[in-house]
C-alpha cells in the first residue's frame, strides 16, 4: 500500500473531480489524503478519504463581498502564492507520502517538497496549459494566432511565471534545505525529464495535441465521488416534479460585485419569462437569486444528480460544470467571461452541443431567452448532446490515474 497525498488548491470545481481520483486510488489499495481548503472538508471525508486542512480560503469562499479583481489579484500575487505555499508546507511537509499529486496552484511548493522528500510527483490538471501549436494556454481565452504565436504565448507565459514567482520558489527551497536553483532551470529539468502531467478531461472534447511532449496525457474526465448521505431538499424535488425539465443557470465560483449580481439575477429572470421556460438558478459565489413560481434558487447541489433532470445547462464554462453538463447529455448555453471559460465554450460549439455562446459582459435577456428556446427545442442539438454524453460517460479517467500512480510508486 502506498501513501498518496493530493494537494487540491482551488474552488469546488477544482477539488471535486479529485475526490473521484482519490476514491479510485483508495479502492486500488492505497492510503489517500487530500489537502484542500476548509469548506471542502465534508465533501472529502464523506467519501471516505482523509482530509488535510489548508487553513486559508479561496477568494470569496465565505460569501464575503469583495472586489473580484482585487481578490484574484491578491491570491495570485507573489505574496499570495508565498502564503499559500507556506500553508501547504505546514500541512503536508511532515505528512508520510510516497507520491504527491499536484494541482496547478500547488506546484510552486509541491515541486520542492517532493524533491526534499525524495519522492515522485504528478501534475493533475483540468485544462490544457502546456505549449502547443493548436492553441494558446486555455486560461487566456479561445483565440488562436497560428502555430508560432500559440507556442510563443505559452513560452512567454511560462517565462513570466518564472520571473514573477522565482523568489517565492527560492524561498521554499531554502526552507526545505534544497540547493539554490533558478525557477527557469527547474522548469527545463522537469521538461527534459518528461515530468508527468495528467489532464482530467475527455479526449473526445479536447483531443491531446500531437505536438505535446511525452508525459503530457489526456485521461478522460475525473468524476466527483458520490456521497450516499446526500438527499435533495424537498423544495427542489417538488419543483422538479411540478413541471417540464427546467433550464439550469449557474456561474459556480465566479465572483462579482453585489450590483452585478443583482443585474445578472434580473437578466436571468427576464430571459426565462421571455422564453417561457422554468429555471433553476444556483446561487454560487455570486449569490444569484431569482424568485417566481416558475423559478427556483438553490444552494450547493451535486451536478451529477441534478443535470440529468434539466433541459439544458447555462453556465460560465468552468471545466467542472462543463464536464457535468456533457456527461448528463444535455445542451450547453455558454456564458463565459474569463479564464478557461471561452476555451471550453469554443469546444462545446465545435462539438455541436452549444445552443449559443454569449459573453457575460454583453448578456441581455433577449439573447439569453433565444438561447434557452433553442436549447429546449432543437432536437438535433439535443441528440448530439445525448450521444456525446453517452460516449464520455463510458470513459474511466480515474482508472488511468491509478495506472500512472502505480507505475511511479513501484
Amino acid at each position: 500500500m502506498s501513501r498518496i497525498v493530493i494537494i487540491a488548491v482551488g474552488s469546488r470545481g477544482d477539488v471535486a473531480p479529485l475526490t473521484g481520483v482519490g476514491v479510485a486510488l483508495q479502492q486500488a489499495g492505497h492510503d489517500v489524503a487530500i489537502a484542500a481548503y476548509t469548506p471542502f472538508r465534508d465533501m472529502i471525508t464523506s467519501c471516505g478519504l482523509n482530509f488535510r486542512e489548508l487553513p486559508a480560503a479561496p477568494p470569496a469562499a465565505d460569501g464575503a463581498e469583495v472586489s473580484p479583481v482585487k481578490g484574484l489579484a491578491a491570491f495570485a500575487s507573489p505574496k499570495g502564492m508565498h502564503a499559500l505555499g507556506n500553508d501547504i508546507l505546514s500541512v503536508v511537509a511532515d505528512e508520510p507520502a510516497d507520491i504527491l499529486l499536484l494541482s496547478p496552484f500547488a506546484e510552486m511548493a509541491g515541486h520542492p517538497l517532493a524533491e526534499a522528500k525524495a519522492i515522485p510527483s504528478l501534475g493533475v490538471r483540468l485544462q490544457p496549459l502546456s505549449a502547443t501549436a493548436q492553441y494558446p494556454p486555455s486560461i487566456i481565452g479561445a483565440w488562436s494566432g497560428g502555430a508560432s504565436t500559440n507556442r510563443a504565448a505559452a513560452d512567454t507565459g511560462a517565462w513570466l511565471v518564472d520571473r514573477l514567482y522565482g523568489g517565492v520558489v527560492a524561498d521554499f527551497r531554502r526552507q526545505l534545505g534544497l540547493p539554490s536553483t533558478s525557477a527557469r532551470r527547474l522548469r527545463r529539468q522537469r521538461t527534459q525529464a518528461h515530468w508527468p502531467v495528467l489532464h482530467g478531461y475527455s479526449p473526445l472534447v479536447a483531443p491531446r495535441p500531437p505536438d505535446w511532449r511525452p508525459g503530457l496525457e489526456v485521461t478522460g474526465y475525473w468524476w466527483p465521488a458520490t456521497s450516499d448521505g446526500w438527499k435533495p431538499p424537498v423544495e427542489l424535488s417538488d419543483f422538479l416534479s411540478a413541471g417540464p425539465p427546467p433550464v439550469f443557470v449557474g456561474f459556480g465560483s465566479m465572483m462579482t460585485t453585489p450590483a452585478r449580481t443583482k443585474q445578472l439575477s434580473n437578466t436571468i429572470g427576464r430571459a426565462a419569462r421571455l422564453a417561457g421556460v422554468r429555471v433553476i438558478v444556483q446561487a454560487g459565489w455570486s449569490n444569484l437569486h431569482v424568485a417566481d413560481e416558475h423559478m427556483l434558487t438553490i444552494g450547493d447541489t451535486p451536478h451529477d444528480w441534478l443535470f440529468p433532470q434539466v433541459a439544458a445547462v447555462a453556465h460560465h464554462c468552468g471545466a467542472g460544470t462543463m464536464a457535468a453538463g456533457i456527461r448528463a447529455g444535455v445542451p450547453t448555453i455558454a456564458l463565459p467571461v474569463y479564464g478557461d471559460g471561452p476555451f471550453w465554450a469554443r469546444r462545446a460549439t465545435a462539438l455541436g452541443i452549444c445552443a449559443a455562446t454569449i459573453n457575460q459582459r454583453i448578456l441581455a435577456p433577449e439573447r439569453l431567452a433565444e438561447a434557452m428556446s433553442i436549447a429546449v427545442s432543437d432536437q438535433q442539438l439535443r441528440d448530439r448532446a445525448r450521444q456525446l454524453g453517452a460516449r464520455v460517460g463510458a470513459e474511466d479517467g480515474a482508472a488511468q490515474v491509478v495506472s500512472f500512480v502505480s507505475d511511479l510508486v513501484q
